[in-house]
């Protein structure tokens, strides 16, 4: 089964155990244009979203083509990100699947490639008890006009240039806006940030940077 991309839940990156200390200096929660403003709304497609992102696995509709060529490196050098990417899917609970090692990004496989038109979304873990901090975790100091760098498996290089970032409550997560599959091309950065909550053993928020394509 394949998930359709409104369906896909960003409960991200929980690290086990306890919060690293990047979490004791937080920057502003929000920076630039708000997240939703520069992704839209996609038109309706079917049943309407669930009002949480808490969803199971259904057919997609339409599948991606099978000659996307997948994104392999992400870099953001203000930030000092310089990360290898993965194109993962979903597990079993709904949640996107992200790579195991905090210093690896997962590329969202089943939405677009960077470039295409929507939102294509690259997340990872922020940090992990045994890993230490995560290579997304400096997108919560991500600034509007920071050179984003993608790279694809074919060595084709394709620049963005960030325009918000946000803290947003993972329960009130715009989904079909993030994994929105039609629209002007955008790529959509996505870690964990926000409080650490221990009974659950992650954070509340996510992170989410969205950046369009340099001119």
């Amino acid at each position: 089964m394949r998930p359709a991309a409104a369906g896909v839940a960003v409960g991200l990156a929980l690290a086990v155990g306890v919060p690293t200390a990047w979490e004791l200096t937080r920057p502003a929660a929000a920076a630039g244009a708000p997240v939703e403003e520069v992704l839209g709304t996609p038109a309706p497609a079917g049943p309407p979203a669930p009002v949480t992102p808490q969803v199971g696995v259904r057919d997609a509709a339409p599948a991606p083509p099978a000659e996307v060529v997948a994104p392999v490196r992400l870099e953001v050098p203000a930030r000092g990100v310089d990360a290898p990417v993965d194109a993962t899917g979903v597990t079993g609970d709904g949640q996107m699947a992200l790579p195991g090692d905090v210093d690896r990004a997962g590329w969202y496989r089943f939405g677009p490639v960077p470039g295409a038109p929507g939102s294509a979304v690259v997340a990872g873990h922020v940090d992990d008890v045994e890993q230490g901090l995560g290579a997304l975790a400096p997108l919560r100091e991500a600034e509007p006009g920071d050179e984003v760098r993608v790279t694809d498996a074919a060595g084709a290089v394709t620049r963005w240039v960030v325009v918000g970032r946000e803290l947003l409550d993972k329960r009130a997560l715009p989904v079909d806006a993030l994994f929105r599959r039609d629209g002007p091309p955008r790529l959509t950065l996505v870690t964990c940030g926000g409080p650490f909550l221990p009974d659950v053993g992650g954070y509340r928020d996510n992170v989410v940077v969205v950046a369009e394509p340099a001119p």
